[in-house]
């Protein structure tokens, strides 16, 4: 079989989101992994269903598929990084983050996309973590309520320095929530340590919503271009083959925004090339 791939937009942040796209097919990606934004896709503008569908007519002419990515950093508050989160202590910051997510589901079914990706938050100083672990499983099941009714599946991605972080805490959530499918970024696993990138794909193969893949050095959270950490990338596509993966397996690199023009083309280059 052959592995399909998509570019998150994350790392292409420096351009337009019709003209990502273009670069993004002309290099010969399979799909996008389209990071709302308030400058991609803002599910918070007034006309955000029109644009919806305008985007979703731009892929079909594209040919692309999508995954919708919710990690923006400063979409919810202008001020904090990434929050509010699903562990905020906050109830009413927590609950935009469920409408966030909730209107993520909504755009995803109008894009036919795979799946919604999406992280739990990094708890506050001083926040009990069973009274954070409370407060994701409620969120989750209204977040999981919400993609049922659109049609979509929301995949958790662990994310290092959050309240799950690791491939093995996803499973642990899993059991309590079974519609719960796994966003595996296959450069955490080089970060957290818990399990080899190739391994997480084979153990946790039946759950998977979505795949992200880029380099990265063992215990640095940095997302690299191909070549430059300690990722075995020619293992993990051994094991997306094995594993039967149909979905898209996302380049993540949004550190590469002012060179995405390179980037992109250079990331599918490199995958292709390992895979032939």
């Amino acid at each position: 079989m052959t592995l399909r791939y998509a570019y998150n937009t994350n790392g292409a942040a420096s351009h337009r989101l019709d003209d990502a796209l273009t670069l993004i097919a002309e290099a010969g990606y399979d799909g996008v992994a389209l990071t709302l934004d308030h400058h991609h896709l803002d599910p918070f503008a007034k006309g955000w269903r029109g644009e919806a569908e305008r985007v979703a007519r731009r892929l079909e002419d594209l040919k692309l598929g999508s995954v919708i990515e919710t990690g923006a950093r400063y979409l919810l508050d202008p001020r904090m990084k990434h929050e509010p989160t699903l562990v905020t202590p906050d109830a009413e910051g927590r609950a935009r983050r469920v409408a966030f997510l909730s209107r993520a589901a909504e755009i995803g079914g109008i894009l036919g996309s795979e799946a919604v990706s999406f992280w739990a938050g990094v708890p506050r100083p001083g926040v009990d973590r069973d009274e954070a672990r409370g407060w994701l499983s409620d969120g989750l099941e209204r977040v999981l309520d919400a993609g049922e009714a659109a049609g979509m599946d929301m995949a958790f991605e662990p994310e290092p320095g959050m309240l799950i972080e690791t491939a093995g805490e996803y499973g642990a959530l899993a059991e309590r929530h079974p519609r719960l499918k796994l966003a595996l970024d296959t450069g955490h696993c080089l970060v957290t340590q818990d399990i080899e990138p190739n391994e997480a794909v084979r153990r946790y193969a039946d759950r998977l919503g979505t795949v992200a893949i880029e380099d990265m050095k063992r215990g640095d959270h940095t997302h690299l271009p191909f070549g430059e950490g300690d990722m075995d990338v020619p293992a993990v596509l051994a094991a997306l083959k094995e594993v039967g993966f149909s979905r898209l397996v996302s380049v993540e690199l949004s550190r590469e925004s002012p060179r995405a023009h390179a980037a992109i083309p250079e990331s599918i280059a490199y995958l292709k090339a390992v895979e032939a």
